[in-house]
């Protein structure tokens, strides 16, 4: 499909829109830990660059000692070179990603997916941990924090009291 939408675009002077075909298909690749958001969702595709015919793609993991983060790099590679995009990944640690980069979608496809999306950090307070969780299948703010560690370092396990099931908590960095 990305080749065809290539071909569509194709310009005499080559593709006027190689930099949006190259950013989409780089910002759809899925988190390898949360599969059902995108890196563009999520806010770690940084920027992505044309140089000379090659894309010069920044991102950001979550958090500085994140397992995924090579394999989302040669997630993002294996698309692009797909795609017919030479690649080159520069992995940008400053400033450092925030939970607040997630966009809504992302938002709500965490929710859907079982996993309470973090709190927005308007209160320094949230990056304690010191925030109320709704629970995503039921709404329920009536929840405890089981462990701080769930599935993944970036998620805390919750229970809901209301419903009674265990979720992840994608936790506020």
């Amino acid at each position: 499909m990305v080749k065809s939408l290539m071909k569509e675009n194709q310009h005499k002077n080559g593709s006027v829109n190689d930099q949006e075909i190259a950013w989409s298909v780089a910002s759809n690749v899925l988190d390898p830990e949360i599969p059902c958001v995108t890196i563009g969702e999520l806010g770690i595709l940084r920027d992505l660059e044309l140089q000379d015919g090659k894309a010069i793609v920044s991102v950001s993991p979550t958090y500085s000692g994140c397992p995924a983060v090579l394999a989302i790099e040669l997630a993002i590679e294996a698309a692009l070179l797909k795609a017919g995009f030479k690649t080159s990944i520069n992995r940008v640690l400053s400033p450092p990603w925030t939970t607040d980069w997630i966009s809504e979608d992302g938002r709500n496809k965490l929710k859907d997916y079982g996993i309470a999306p973090p709190v927005k950090a308007s209160s320094k307070m949230a990056l304690f941990g010191n925030v109320e969780v709704k629970c995503p299948r039921c709404s329920s703010q009536d929840t405890e924090k089981l462990s701080e560690f769930g599935s993944t370092a970036c998620k805390a396990q919750y229970r809901c009291n209301s419903c009674y099931e265990p979720f992840d908590y994608f936790k506020c960095i």
